[in-house]
């Protein structure tokens, strides 16, 4: 495990500090360059998963971008370290993927991850993601996203969901979280249900809130998995 000399205690300008597991070097410090030229500071670097718990622990960065597969111990198995130890459960983890379509990456958003990327994200994409789930947001490419769920979610639907009871919803928001489970943006929720984003996002809140769930892909996850969203996003008969 690797961290930067002289990185900053805390991000520049509001900046999210970040640290990268990858078993790859040369992913890890293409993308510590990329960031680096956001300002976005990298305060550790892991070569896998048992190393990314650690740093994790020790730097208490608000992002993690965190490689699938990896020797030792695979991200799966660091997420779920992580998010369960008091000192990563604010933190939001990003999976790394070399394929669109990975079971592991849904098990990973089921143990609580805000979201994946392919690892030939463009530079762009990359800074916006980490800022985005920084944020509170969670980062979903709804193609992608979609797809997955779709492919996996069945294989799971005899393990019993968390917070499975949709009853405290109401039809309103029982409507969001169906068409959350579609991968609409904030945007374009406003724009089927003709509400204003300030109130689609007031809707999300109070769904994550009821549901208690960390972000939106935990959402689009439980709405698969309790049968409110269908294999094409519609709700089954």
């Amino acid at each position: 495990m690797t961290g930067e000399p002289g990185a900053p205690a805390t991000g520049e300008a509001g900046e999210p500090r970040v640290v990268i597991a990858d078993d790859q070097t040369l992913v890890r410090s293409g993308f510590r360059m990329i960031l680096g030229a956001a300002r976005i500071p990298v305060v550790a670097e892991a070569a896998d998963g048992g190393q990314a718990v650690a740093a994790v622990l020790k730097h208490r960065p608000e992002v993690v971008l965190m490689d699938i597969r990896m020797p030792e111990m695979d991200g799966l198995e660091a997420t779920r370290r992580i998010l369960a130890a008091p000192a990563g459960r604010d933190c939001r983890i990003i999976m790394l993927t070399t394929f669109d379509l990975d079971q592991y990456v849904y098990a990973a958003l089921t143990a609580g991850a805000s979201g994946f990327l392919l690892k030939d994200v463009s530079p762009e994409q990359l800074v916006a993601a980490v800022r985005m789930v920084r944020s509170g947001d969670a980062l979903l490419a709804p193609s992608i996203t979609r797809r997955l769920v779709e492919r996996f979610a069945p294989g799971a639907s005899a393990r019993p969901a968390v917070h499975a009871d949709l009853s405290d919803l109401t039809p309103r928001e029982l409507e969001v979280l169906r068409l959350l489970a579609r991968g609409l943006s904030n945007a374009e929720l406003a724009t089927e249900l003709t509400l204003s984003e300030a109130t689609v996002k007031t809707h999300v809140g109070r769904i994550l809130t009821k549901l208690q769930l960390r972000d939106r892909v935990q959402a689009v996850v439980l709405a698969y998995e309790t049968g409110l969203a269908g294999p094409r996003g519609t709700a089954p008969s």
